[in-house]
């Protein structure tokens, strides 16, 4: 890695409009700037909404890792702008959504502030976002273990799904969706 830059892992998901487009587009807004350098997406997968209201949309979620010269707080503020230019609402806390970006680790950063908690409070039990990271970065841990056993152990690993990346709007495939 090149000196001054650490690397962050973030995780997006999309459950409202054209929710594939969506995560393409965010990908290549998050590394627009040259503070953040990509180093690898993750495939895509389908999974059901894990709490808030009930009856939501399916989401398709990834991982990317990238590298930053941008603070914690700048990239949380650069993460928000992209999920505004993408229409993202907040009225329903952990409600349907066109765009949620997560930073999940930043380097070996540790935060408890309840603006930027790192590593993300809720990363290790949730298969929507170990999953993906886990076939991208095999061997990487979080919070001293393997995330792929974690991912394995978590309460929505039996509800991923592949996605093919045909098209799809508000979690209805409208072709291609691998059963």
């Amino acid at each position: 890695m090149t000196t001054g830059y650490t690397k962050a892992v973030l995780a997006l998901g999309s459950n409202l409009g054209e929710r594939n487009d969506t995560l393409s587009e965010a990908v290549a807004d998050l590394v627009d700037p040259p503070e953040v350098r990509l180093l690898a997406v993750s495939p895509v997968v389908q999974t059901k909404a894990v709490g808030g209201p009930a009856g939501q949309p399916d989401f398709l979620n990834m991982v990317m890792t990238v590298e930053t010269t941008l603070s914690p707080a700048k990239l949380l503020q650069h993460c928000q702008s992209v999920e505004n230019k993408h229409h993202r609402v907040r009225e329903v806390r952990w409600g349907p959504r066109t765009l949620d970006v997560d930073i999940i680790t930043y380097g070996d950063f540790t935060s408890d502030d309840p603006v930027l908690t790192l590593p993300h409070p809720r990363a290790a039990e949730r298969a929507f976002v170990l999953y993906p990271w886990s076939l991208i970065e095999p061997a990487a841990t979080l919070n001293g273990e393997r995330i792929s056993a974690l991912a394995a152990r978590a309460p929505d690993f039996d509800d991923l799904a592949p996605f093919d990346g045909f098209g799809d709007f508000d979690g209805v495939p409208t072709a291609g969706a691998v059963e």
